[in-house]
């Protein structure tokens, strides 16, 4: 049975990675879920596998070094799939130390542990083990007017404490490969949006103050511009690029959904708009009057656009789910999942969502 390493599989991204992995590949494989449980990381993401006995969860640090040796030496690891990371760029402007230490060295640590584990006498190391470092496009920095796309070529630019920490991470990533040939890939994907996203990023956030009539703050004019990655779609490609992508290769995952962000808040209030029911209440409380245009982020990137020709023709990937469908399936999981919202939403969030948008 193979093993995989998940680190940061309570947030957002990995929990909907190892949901889809359980969907695809049952009893066959086993899952060791390591998560600090920092404020994203939320274990209610996992409840439907946590009886499964091919999954393990495992509370620690990825800077934690001695836990993590720990866990390689007593269990035998095939996969590392690396989320766990600090991750919203307004929380990195605040507090950059966290995200260096978190996203720098915790990846170092990973890293080493991986190495130590994998490697034989003759500085080669066991057959078919991989890292996965899963990076972004944000590394890439803001596509200039004339600019197309992202490639895996275009140099790294990063404009934020959070996007150089995952620049740094995913650079010594691929020094390992380079110095070591330690079996490693790179991801680096556009923005990703569905289940379980914590909701301090855009779309959780448009949707849950939507429907309590609540304003919705949009940064500077709103025309700044994201690709957006159905979170399926994403693990999709983790898993295959695993399978099949070239060792020391690195993969741009993009879902060529381009849209501004003012766009998105319409599209989530069209929606909303024509999914809620003519009796339900909030239909009523879901109005355009509600945007509210805030002072724009700090260093705030014009456009991202990330090019996925390289995954699709080595590995056959691309993205399946387009946009309006997306949207309309994370809604529904919205609406089914009330009471995950309002734990998420309760005590420090509050707080911090108050000072970052100065929204009372």
């Amino acid at each position: 049975m193979r093993t995989y390493l998940v680190t940061g599989g309570a947030g957002f991204i990995g929990s909907n990675y190892i949901h889809y992995m359980f969907r695809k590949y049952g009893d066959s494989i086993r899952i060791i879920n390591v998560d600090a449980l920092t404020y994203a990381g939320n274990l209610e993401n996992l409840k439907d596998v946590e009886g499964r006995e091919n999954y393990m969860f495992v509370r620690a640090d990825i800077r934690n070094r001695e836990a993590i040796d720990k866990i390689f030496e007593e269990n035998e690891i095939d996969r590392v799939v690396h989320f766990a990371a600090e991750s919203h760029v307004d929380r990195s402007i605040r507090n950059p130390e966290i995200f260096v230490e978190t996203n720098v060295l915790g990846t170092l640590v990973m890293l080493n542990a991986a190495k130590n584990a994998w490697e034989l006498p003759d500085g080669t190391y066991q057959e078919n083990k991989r890292f996965l470092y899963v990076s972004t496009d944000e590394v890439y920095g803001s596509l200039e007017e004339g600019d197309t796309y992202f490639y895996e070529t275009t140099p790294f630019a990063p404009h934020s404490p959070y996007s150089a920490s995952k620049a740094s991470g995913d650079m010594l990533t691929k020094a390992y490969w380079d110095t070591y040939r330690f079996p490693i890939n790179i991801t680096s994907c556009s923005n990703n949006y569905g289940p379980y996203q914590f909701p301090e990023k855009l779309i959780p956030l448009i949707i849950n103050n939507a429907l309590q009539g609540k304003k919705l703050p949009v940064y500077g004019d709103g025309k700044n511009v994201r690709d957006w990655l159905y979170v399926d779609d994403h693990a999709k490609a983790i898993d295959m690029v695993q399978e099949k992508g070239r060792l020391g290769e690195r993969y741009n995952i993009g879902g060529h959904n381009e849209k501004q962000n003012i766009e998105i808040v319409n599209i989530i209030l069209e929606t909303l708009k024509e999914m809620l029911s003519e009796d339900d209440p909030r239909k009523a409380l879901v109005s355009k009057d509600l945007i509210t245009y805030v002072e724009d982020r700090k260093g705030h990137d014009r456009r991202y656009a990330i090019a996925p020709d390289k995954i699709k023709e080595e590995i056959g990937w691309y993205p399946e789910t387009m946009f309006k469908d997306g949207i309309r399936l994370t809604i529904q999981w919205f609406f089914e999942h009330e009471d995950w919202m309002k734990n998420v939403t309760s005590g420090d969030y509050q707080k911090y969502y108050e000072e970052m948008y100065q929204v009372k």
